[in-house]
């Protein structure tokens, strides 16, 4: 199938050498799988790094030369110019490393099963199909595709040839900003509530539209064309548990708390909370906290989790409680997994390799490099 000019699929189908956990792996104790798991990185040495996402469990960021969010990873892999990389995350993040690491650089990604929901909510396919009935509402506006770094290499490939960038958490308002110095419009996606907080911060809540690809009769393409910004009707199936009566608990609870939440959160919890910013910036809350403060985190539960065990100066609590959850595709990830591909690597066998097609790699990493550039 072709979007744009280039070959894809959907992401289901998008990557069927996938293995699953052979069966001798899967009832493997902590203390053992520990053992082999530092027994095949030392036999790798420098011709391994593993990359530990701030959502996975203590036993896979235990195992980690890096831990981080997503962009910054792949950044470090590229940096340690090691043969094979070992993505502990989801699919988008292994194919943005693949994207920027060396050609002779190998990403693995442990279980085929780890796909993020929201990247899945914005198919390139989708959108180009969008694309087209949304620019033919306003054949004489210039409209920016700005794509969230949470989708896969063929959105970020579309956007780039449509004349737009990527944007992680952290500088999404920049780069809205770049693209209304472009262009008339900004189509935004797959997060809609990280678009409604960014338009809201740069004073733009009144000239939003939502685009909703799964209800045929529920959008229309002359309305939407009308406002300035398109949201993608996408979110982060987390973040997107989190209310407003969650911090109305806290601050019950704790009257001293602050509280920091993640701006994939929906736009009337960022407006309660403290603090919203990208997980390296709710690392950094608790990192500067003086000993004895309270913080809520609004986050996937395992990185206040890890935050607790770092800091165990800070008060560091869960907002949502025992309501909280981990995030399901990071979830895939387990320990057997990073045992079985790393014993893999040590017999000379590589699995679950994530390989970004070359055309479709080139315009994606475009998209990159004109975020880096603004």
């Amino acid at each position: 199938m072709k979007s744009a000019g280039f070959e894809t699929d959907l992401s289901l189908f998008k990557y069927d050498n996938l293995e699953q956990l052979p069966e001798a792996y899967r009832g493997l104790s902590e203390d053992e799988r520990t053992d082999r798991i530092e027994a095949a990185k030392a036999e790798l040495g420098d011709d391994l790094v593993v990359l530990g996402h701030n959502y996975q469990r203590r036993e896979i960021v235990e195992h980690a030369d890096f831990v981080g969010d997503s962009y910054q990873l792949s950044v470090e892999a590229a940096e340690a110019d090691a043969q094979y990389v070992v993505f502990c995350g989801v699919t988008f993040m292994a194919e943005s490393a693949d994207i920027i690491t060396d050609d002779d650089q190998t990403v693995v990604l442990p279980s085929m099963e780890a796909s993020c929901p929201m990247a899945g909510m914005a198919e390139a396919l989708q959108v180009d199909a969008a694309w087209e009935e949304i620019t033919n509402a306003a054949p004489d506006a210039d409209i920016i595709p700005i794509t969230y770094m949470n989708s896969y290499a063929d959105l970020k490939a579309f956007c780039s040839q449509q004349g737009g960038a990527v944007c992680t958490s952290s500088n999404a308002h920049d780069v809205f900003k770049w693209a209304f110095e472009q262009g008339d419009k900004v189509l935004f996606l797959p997060d809609k509530h990280l678009g409604e907080n960014t338009a809201y911060r740069l004073g733009m809540e009144d000239e939003m539209a939502s685009w909703d690809p799964w209800d045929p009769e529920g959008k229309d393409a002359d309305e939407v064309a009308d406002s300035d910004i398109i949201l993608w009707d996408g979110y982060c199936q987390v973040h997107e548990r989190f209310r407003t009566d969650h911090v109305a608990a806290i601050r019950d609870e704790y009257p001293d708390a602050n509280v920091v939440v993640h701006p994939e959160c929906r736009r009337e919890v960022v407006e309660a909370a403290d603090i919203a910013g990208s997980t390296a910036t709710i690392c950094e809350t608790i990192e500067n906290a003086d000993p004895g403060d309270t913080w809520a985190i609004g986050t996937e539960i395992h990185l206040t989790n890890h935050l607790q065990r770092w800091h165990p100066e800070v008060n560091v609590l869960p907002l949502c409680g025992d309501a909280c959850m981990d995030c399901n595709a990071m979830r895939q990830v387990d320990p057997n997994y990073l045992t079985w591909v790393l014993e893999e690597l040590v017999a000379g066998r590589e699995q679950n390799v994530i390989s970004v097609a070359p055309k479709e790699a080139e315009l994606a990493n475009v998209a990159l490099e004109r975020m880096l550039e603004i």
